[in-house]
C-alpha cells in the first residue's frame, strides 16, 4: 500500500493512475480489510452501528473543483470510523495513511461549524474541569500528547482576555493528532496500536459529542 501511495505521490496525473489501476485496487483492498478488522476489535468499546469498512473508507479521487491544486487523486488513504462512517453525524475516529512519515491518528473538532465552536466555548465556559481531567489522563497524554488547534489571536467574541480558560477559548478546533512513522504502520502490530489510541481518544470524542449535542 505505502509503495502504491508512493508512486502515486510522484506521477499524480490520470495516465499513471490507470496504467496501476490493479495495484490502486490492492492497496485499497489492503486498506479495506485492515479498517474492517478496526471495526470488530473496536466493536468492545464502541457501538458502532454495524458498519463496513465500505462505509468509512475516503474515496482516493480529488475534488478539483475550488482548489489551485489540480492534482486528481489524493495521495493517502484514510478512513473516519464511526457510527455511519463516513457520513456519520458524530467526531469519529480517523486514520490517515501517507507515505513518507505523513500517516496519523486523528480526532476531534477538525473544521467545525460555528454552532459546534460556540457549543464548545459555552461548556468550556460553565466549567472546563470535565475536559481538563480526560487530556490530563494518562494513556491521553501519552498517545495524543497535548490537544491541537488553530487558536484566534485574541479573545471570542463575548469572552475577556483575562477569562480564566481563555487559552481552551481561543481555540477554533479541537484535535488529538498522533504523528506516525512508515515503520509503525509497517509493523504486524499496527493494528493493536492503532486500537489502543483510539481507546486512549474515546473519553476525549465523548466529552466533545457530549457538548457540541
Amino acid at each position: 500500500m505505502l509503495d502504491f501511495l508512493d508512486g502515486l505521490q510522484k506521477n499524480n496525473n490520470k495516465a499513471w493512475f490507470e496504467s496501476h489501476r490493479l495495484a490502486y485496487e490492492s492497496a485499497r483492498e489492503q486498506f479495506e480489510i485492515f479498517v474492517d478488522q478496526l471495526i470488530v476489535d473496536l466493536g468492545s468499546v464502541e457501538d458502532l452501528g454495524g458498519i463496513t469498512a465500505g462505509d468509512c473508507v475516503m474515496r482516493i479521487f480529488r475534488d478539483i473543483r475550488f482548489s489551485k491544486d489540480k492534482s486528481p487523486y489524493k495521495s493517502s488513504m484514510s478512513a473516519s470510523i464511526g457510527p455511519g462512517g463516513k457520513k456519520s453525524t458524530r467526531l469519529t475516529y480517523y486514520l490517515h495513511i501517507e507515505p513518507p512519515g505523513a500517516s496519523i491518528i486523528a480526532g476531534g473538532l477538525h473544521a467545525p461549524d460555528p454552532a459546534q465552536i460556540t457549543r464548545f466555548r459555552e461548556a468550556i465556559d460553565r466549567n472546563a474541569k470535565p475536559l481538563k481531567q480526560v487530556v490530563n489522563n494518562k494513556a491521553f497524554k501519552q498517545t495524543f500528547g497535548a490537544v491541537e488547534g488553530e487558536k484566534l489571536k485574541t479573545a471570542p467574541r463575548g469572552y475577556e482576555r483575562d477569562h480564566p480558560e481563555i487559552e481552551w477559548l481561543r481555540l477554533k478546533e479541537v484535535v488529538a493528532v498522533q504523528h506516525l512513522t512508515d515503520a509503525t504502520v509497517l509493523s504486524p502490530k499496527f493494528s493493536d496500536h492503532v486500537i489502543d489510541a483510539f481507546t486512549a481518544m474515546k473519553p476525549f470524542l465523548d466529552y466533545l459529542n457530549s457538548v457540541i449535542g
